[in-house]
């Protein structure tokens, strides 16, 4: 009986153990040809482990993958690291109004909306994205999301965000996004949303005369979006374009020390067709650069920031929230 139970220790002690022991995979490789741990990167995805606790790297081999990708919020701590962002790119072309192939959804729509458009969604915290074009290559029909996110703590360096209307939402009033030297194009409101948003050395391309941003952050939140050191420029035949407009009442987009070309018409911001707009919502620049400057002619109701304002707005200052985040110190 001794013996026995004596077996029985060993064995229990060895299976702690090895569940104590057991580890998971933080590297993955994507390649649609085969060579690699996956073809395709939601299945890379979902091979991550359940709210990992440490960053698992995706790295995507070259190659267009036409996927509706969704990382859903117990996939944290995922970073998907593309070879090369020329030639490494996520494509889908659904958007507003169009069919759903599986009939209704989830929430009893028959047709996609802004909000189910996506290319890619982010619902899980610590996302990184790099070297990767994100695309909705849906064309001029309409609301077309190429980028959701809805995650906190996320990062997006050194990519291309195309598509037209709505190409970036930037959602949720506690989701904290930077983006570093990336390219991002579209038409009308194409970076849109409640998140609090860092913009930072980012090229931002108009191809109609439209709006760029249409923020809708809450009363609760001190930042919206801010461009720091950004360059917005334009097709050869865009004249007309706002930096942003209302959303909602409450929102707040800043532009600091960034270079407007010619296309910023010179009232700069727009009310959304409710001058009560102009009561509550936060508008300004700094130190504005490039022929689409003007503080002549600038909305009377928008700011241009003194040398005292412009103290809060720094990396740290905007992005490190409750927990301190050093987005900065990121990977």
């Amino acid at each position: 009986m001794k013996k026995l139970l004596l077996f029985t220790l060993i064995l229990f002690s060895s299976a702690m153990l090895m569940a104590q022991s057991a580890t998971y995979p933080t590297h993955f490789t994507v390649a649609q040809n085969g060579s690699g741990d996956f073809k395709t990167i939601q299945e890379a995805v979902n091979a991550v482990r359940d709210l990992s606790q440490q960053q698992v790297i995706i790295n995507i081999k070259p190659g267009t993958y036409h996927e509706k990708l969704v990382i859903p919020s117990w996939k944290t701590k995922i970073s998907l690291i593309g070879e090369d962002k020329a030639h490494t790119i996520i494509t889908n072309s659904d958007y507003s109004g169009k069919a759903n192939p599986g009939g209704t959804d989830a929430f009893g729509k028959n047709k996609f909306t802004t909000y189910t458009s996506y290319t890619v969604l982010v619902q899980g915290n610590d996302f990184i994205a790099e070297n990767l074009t994100i695309e909705n290559a849906s064309g001029r029909v309409g609301q077309a999301v190429a980028l959701h996110v809805e995650g906190d703590r996320c990062v997006v360096k050194n990519c291309n965000l195309l598509g037209n209307q709505d190409t970036l939402y930037a959602a949720t009033e506690n989701s904290r996004q930077y983006y570093k030297d990336c390219f991002i194009q579209g038409t009308t409101d194409f970076i849109f949303g409640e998140a609090t948003a860092v913009f930072d050395h980012c090229v931002i391309k108009n191809l109609s005369d439209s709006y760029i941003t249409a923020p809708s952050t809450t009363p609760r939140q001190q930042f919206g979006f801010v461009f720091l050191d950004c360059k917005l420029i334009a097709d050869s035949y865009v004249k007309k374009v706002h930096l942003g407009r209302p959303w909602r009442p409450y929102a707040r987009s800043v532009y600091i020390r960034t270079e407007m070309g010619a296309h910023i018409i010179p009232v700069g911001w727009d009310n959304w067709r409710n001058p009560d707009n102009e009561k509550t919502a936060y508008f300004g620049e700094y130190k504005s650069t490039g022929s689409g400057a003007n503080k002549t002619d600038r909305a009377v109701w928008s700011h241009q920031l003194t040398s005292e304002e412009i103290k809060i707005y720094t990396i740290k200052n905007i992005l490190s929230g409750k927990d301190g985040w050093n987005v900065e110190a990121v990977n």
